[in-house]
């Protein structure tokens, strides 16, 4: 693509050297994957910048990741970029980091507003700068890469605390890529629909990486707009979707009205989030794909390392999250041509558990991560003496292989000294009809250290009442387990990653704050 080592060139000549980090903070425009390219080229790292964070941040990220150049875009939706740069960096335009961020010596600019300012440097003018001199640097760059050299920093998405920045290489991303589409049996052509932001390795990977083993297209979208993503998929044919399940239930409340026409869809990813059991049964009938997916995985696998199959039948997509991906000579031979390996561990004693016993997911294999950016003490967190990394994730994993995600271990918490995991309750509340989302977070009570909040969202038709709700716990399930307290809640109000991931512990503070104030306390005692 002429287009990517242009602008490769232009970061050659403004002293962009191999192994330099160089932040990206852009929607999913082409821009996006002409850049991601350029980067690659000259052998630096890319560091995707989640579009939604504010100044303090953005500071963190920049400072954090030792970041040399920022390429930004001017503003999306009402999030003007160059103003948070100014409360950051006064005068960027100039001195770009300046004092504050004195490792910070490019800013350039995809102008998605108008500039209005002088002195900005433009993505056109980064690619004016390329040279012959660079020109030829860049051919000597990009006969030189290696597949172990680090092409990305990805940070967490934070839905336990602040962000970390996860190292990939690119024989990790392409590895994990090219099983994804060995396991999803693309066709040659694949067309892939998403709106899910390409700073995050579910867009990256899964559809952008992805597509290119089979001479596909993506057909991403900016901004998530149900009505708009339908119209998408009909005008251009896609031969999939990729949506977290927050996306997806928008897709099938308008096509439940609108109609779709599904002659071209042969598959349908709904994955990265709590699903109500009825969502696959909507999909098929709504969207009539040949097939159906859903996956497991994280920054820190690269992506998905798990996936029901195409063949699969519906249980399977009702009770786990598929089962270890085939990856072809993507894979490891040493683990039986996966690209990781699970096992589970008590929490507590870190004794491995038996096939079909709930505990602690960890995994290794080539598509784990060697570890967090400057981050040492984390990183050493974050393993087993043996190498094995603690994914912080509950699931159980059975004798046939097939992986089912419980949530996550600061998730959970302990009633009366019983571990209490919040999906089995949200999994029975979530079939009450007047109930549209339900979440349960541990709260902090004087008997039993921490008792259950179920915050519900409720149905169009009106609220439910919260003493049935909690009734139906304790109907059927064991007392340790029924929540203590209902607060009823917006769905805007739920804390949420970029990624449609409910943010556990900033809904824990939020409940907090409710039944400390003006909210009734509802007992199941």
């Amino acid at each position: 693509m002429q287009w990517s080592r242009r602008l490769a060139s232009g970061l050659i000549a403004c002293g962009v050297r191999p192994g330099s980090h160089v932040a990206v903070l852009l929607g999913n425009f082409a821009e996006f994957v002409a850049v991601k390219l350029a980067i690659a080229r000259v052998g630096a790292t890319a560091v995707p910048v989640n579009f939604l964070l504010r100044r303090t941040e953005l500071h963190y990220i920049l400072e954090q990741s030792d970041s040399v150049a920022l390429i930004t875009m001017s503003a999306l939706r009402d999030l003007d970029y160059l103003e948070e740069l100014d409360s950051i960096v006064p005068g960027w335009e100039i001195r770009a980091g300046g004092e504050a961020l004195p490792k910070l010596r490019h800013i350039f600019v995809y102008p998605t507003t108008p500039l209005g300012r002088p002195g900005v440097r433009t993505l056109n003018d980064l690619a004016d700068l390329a040279t012959l001199e660079s020109d030829a640097e860049l051919l000597r760059r990009e006969a030189a890469g290696q597949p172990h050299d680090c092409c990305d920093v990805i940070y967490t998405s934070g839905t336990t605390g602040r962000s970390k920045g996860v190292m990939l290489t690119h024989d990790m991303v392409l590895r994990t890529a090219y099983g994804s589409a060995y396991t999803r049996a693309f066709e040659d052509g694949r067309r892939i629909l998403f709106a899910l932001p390409m700073y995050h390795v579910f867009g990256y990977i899964e559809c952008l990486v992805a597509c290119a083993f089979t001479g596909g297209a993506i057909v991403p979208r900016v901004i998530f707009d149900a009505q708009q993503m339908l119209d998408a998929a009909e005008r251009h044919r896609a031969n999939e979707i990729v949506c977290v399940p927050t996306m997806t239930l928008k897709l099938l409340e308008i096509a439940r009205t609108r109609g779709f026409d599904s002659s071209h869809l042969v598959a349908f990813f709904n994955s990265g989030g709590v699903n109500p059991s009825a969502i696959w049964t909507q999909i098929r009938e709504l969207f009539a794909p040949r097939e159906i997916l859903t996956a497991y995985g994280m920054s820190e696998t690269t992506a998905s390392t798990t996936c029901t199959l195409p063949e699969d039948p519906d249980e399977r997509l009702l009770t786990t999250n598929g089962r270890l991906k085939p990856a072809g000579i993507a894979g490891d031979p040493a683990l039986g041509g996966v690209l990781a390996i699970y096992k589970s561990v008590d929490p507590e004693t870190r004794e491995d558990l038996s096939p079909g016993e709930p505990g602690e997911l960890l995994a290794r294999g080539p598509a784990v991560t060697q570890g967090y950016y400057n981050k040492p003490e984390e990183t050493r967190a974050a393993f087993t003496a043996d190498g094995w990394l603690h994914t912080g994730d509950v699931g159980i994993i059975a004798e046939d292989g097939y992986l089912t995600l419980l949530g996550r271990i600061k998730e959970s918490y302990r009633c009366g000294g019983e571990m209490v995991i919040p999906l089995e309750i949200e999994d029975l509340v979530n079939q009450h009809p007047g109930v549209a989302q339900a979440l349960v977070v541990g709260v902090p009570d004087p008997k039993m250290g921490e008792v259950g909040c179920l915050c519900v969202v409720p149905t169009a038709t009106g609220r439910p009442d919260a003493q049935e709700l909690i009734n139906l716990c304790a109907q059927r399930l064991a007392r340790f387990k029924v929540p203590r307290h209902v607060i009823f809640i917006a769905v805007q109000d739920i804390p949420t990653t970029a990624t449609g991931r409910p943010q556990k512990f900033k809904l824990a503070e939020l409940a907090r704050q409710r039944l400390a104030g003006t909210v009734s306390l509802l007992s199941s005692s």
